[in-house]
């Protein structure tokens, strides 16, 4: 029996430590984060490169954002939410920008991807583990870096069925 209750602990032991090392090893350090959004940025421009000029006002119903506003949007929202709840300086360009045409949509696509870069990588450990009131929640400053990554993700989603309901293949996701 005492023996059953050593195996026992010991399994028990091995496995939390197992659980500890996987949790640990889990998380994202910030120069990985930055190495994929560096990605993201790339694969949205490349997502923008793909839909023809004629077609940037594209909308799949007329309740629903255009090619071009879901851009605009996801690229935005990146400088609103870094300035205003990441303590992120006044951006050098307009946030209520309106790109007319693909050109100027991938150079604001680029300064606001630039701008969340450059904001996310002056926020010290003790910033980013800081918590804010954001949109009705408490979250870290770490989260609201992820809730815009995944705002984006789903817009740029959005973008890419845009482009498939066109007949047009979408660039091929490159996860690094």
């Amino acid at each position: 029996m005492k023996t059953n209750k050593t195996i026992l602990a010991s399994a028990l032991s091995i496995l939390f430590l197992c659980i500890v090392q996987f949790t640990a090893t889990a998380q994202t350090t910030m120069e990985e984060f930055m190495m994929k959004w560096e990605n993201g940025k790339q694969f949205t421009l490349e997502v923008v490169d793909k839909m023809p000029d004629d077609l940037q006002n594209y909308k799949p119903h007329e309740t629903a954002m255009s090619f071009n506003e879901q851009i605009t949007h996801l690229s935005s929202a990146i400088a609103g939410i870094s300035k205003g709840f990441l303590s992120g300086e006044d951006p050098a360009f307009d946030l209520t920008s309106k790109p007319a045409n693909k050109e100027e949509l991938k150079a604001f696509v680029t300064a606001c991807y630039d701008y969340g870069k450059a904001t996310f990588s002056k926020l010290t450990e003790a910033q980013l583990a800081e918590k804010v009131e954001i949109f009705g929640n408490t979250a870290s400053r770490r989260q609201i870096i992820a809730l815009i990554d995944d705002h984006c993700t789903h817009h740029r989603g959005a973008a890419i069925s845009y482009i498939r309901a066109n007949g047009i293949e979408p660039p091929r996701f490159n996860a690094m």
